[in-house]
């Protein structure tokens, strides 16, 4: 307990300027291997805490990691700064309102991601330091979780091969351990390329790359039907072959998003999907060409971590908001529907509670709520480190994700208390691990028993490179 309280309190010394940090990078938003500026101010923030730093990891340019001690377990904790598209938004105003610029938002609060996983660090880095205890911790600045798999590339290149457990979170609305579920997946450029022609005078000698990505799109529409009802598959025009309704479209391009619950789940339809594109192809006479541009594994529980996470929930209680807080909140909540804040609860597995804005529990390990059908390149690390993570609550109960609510809610008091709650949470964490030397071995023999009947495969093979122009992305 004291060893909690002491990592607790070397937190709440440390918080202001990581608080600052979350609100410089909301204000800088970048996509996905863009996030150069959020990128340096990690580092920067790294070195004036005594980190040592390395950066390029992996050869990504925005990947940046920090470690600090000597000897000992090495902890990994994780954090991310990039935004998403579509998603700019004046902070704390709860009506649409863009900002002047590209159009980007952190509207999945990865500016706090990135700047709680850091302030953990800088307090785990400082309590090691005061009790002269072997060890090491390490913050991993990761960019383009949103669709650009950076972690799976940096796990295929090594980055985390001598660490001995993992710790992460994500911003929520509740808090809670992080039911480790998620969907495999992977992108795929599928470009069909044609012959043009005058689509009047000779449309017999046009074959048309844009008819081949219609017909794939029929295809997979009929697919869906035959395939795992927690599967997913999504697509997007890159390129529909020009504007010119009178030239018979030479070159088209689609981008196809394939999600599955498993990898080997992940792979048949990944196969299938293929064979739909050659047949259009063949309908067509054109030629299709497939491109992997990314692709992430699905999460792997750990038992032992998860409950020692939990504890330090469990003792920290929820997040200390205020009753300024909760009414901010409850504006946003007043631009939702009745559904959006009563699923947000059942996603959860707990009772609608009506007129209650912000988080106020703390949600049991045994509470299971609907199962997650989105993605994360957070899946590969847990492949092949024993990972856990956190939920921090941090906005509104029924805030989408991906929203311009979230967005505006990103520079918000509540963020910030929400944030280093979390902080506090992973430190407490790491400090269990690195005090006690059995939970780490329990934590590995979790990991090797749900990996021995199927070992990691990466879903990126070595040719695939990040797809460094990921501007059109979203996860």
């Amino acid at each position: 307990m004291q060893n909690t309280e002491e990592i607790w309190h070397l937190v709440d010394a440390k918080r202001e300027p990581f608080q600052e940090l979350s609100d410089r990078v909301w204000e800088m938003p970048e996509l996905a291997y863009t996030e150069a500026r959020s990128c340096a101010e990690h580092a920067a923030m790294l070195r004036a805490q005594g980190f040592r730093v390395t950066e390029n990891v992996a050869n990504i340019p925005t990947a940046v990691m920090g470690e600090a001690g000597e000897g000992g377990p090495v902890i990994a904790i994780l954090g991310e700064y990039d935004a998403l598209p579509g998603l700019s938004q004046e902070a704390g105003v709860a009506e649409p309102k863009p900002l002047p610029g590209p159009g980007f938002g952190h509207g999945c609060g990865h500016n706090l991601l990135g700047a709680a996983s850091l302030l953990a660090a800088t307090a785990v880095k400082d309590w090691l330091a005061a009790n002269n205890l072997p060890g090491r911790v390490r913050y991993y600045g990761c960019p383009a979780e949103e669709g650009g798999a950076a972690k799976g590339f940096m796990v295929r290149d090594g980055a985390f091969q001598d660490v001995d457990i993992a710790i992460s979170w994500h911003p929520a609305a509740f808090c809670a351990v992080n039911e480790p579920v998620s969907l495999a997946n992977t992108r795929i450029d599928f470009t069909f390329l044609g012959r043009a022609s005058h689509a009047a005078a000779a449309p017999h000698l046009g074959r048309s790359a844009l008819d081949a990505v219609e017909l794939m799109n029929v295809g997979v529409n009929y697919m869906r039907e035959h395939m795992p009802s927690d599967a997913r598959i999504h697509y997007a025009y890159l390129d529909a072959g020009g504007v010119a309704p009178n030239v018979v479209q030479p070159t088209a391009k689609v981008r196809y998003l394939i999600r599955a619950r498993d990898l080997v789940e992940l792979r048949g339809l990944i196969g299938r999907v293929r064979k739909i594109a050659e047949g259009a192809a063949l309908m067509t006479e054109t030629k299709v060409e497939a491109k992997i541009i990314s692709g992430v594994s699905n999460l792997l529980g750990n038992t032992p971590l998860e409950r020692a996470m939990q504890n330090n929930l469990d003792r920290l209680g929820p997040p200390p908001f205020d009753d300024l807080d909760r009414a901010r909140a409850a504006e946003f909540q007043a631009t939702l529907s009745e559904e959006d804040i009563a699923s947000a609860w059942r996603k959860m597995g707990l009772p609608v509670r009506k007129g209650v804005s912000l988080c106020d529990v703390i949600v049991p390990l045994e509470v299971k709520g609907a199962p997650m059908v989105g993605s994360t390149d957070v899946g590969d690390v847990s492949w092949v480190v024993p990972t856990v993570q956190a939920r921090g609550a941090t906005y509104a109960i029924g805030t989408p994700g991906h929203s311009w609510q979230l967005t505006a809610q990103g520079k918000l008091p509540a963020a910030h208390k929400g944030m280093v709650h979390v902080a506090k949470v992973m430190a407490g964490t790491a400090v269990d691990c690195l005090l006690d030397p059995a939970l780490i071995e329990a934590a590995k023999a979790d990991l090797a028993e749900r990996t021995a009947g199927s070992p990691y495969e990466p879903v990126l093979s070595p040719d695939v490179q990040p797809p460094f122009d990921m501007s059109r992305s979203a996860a």
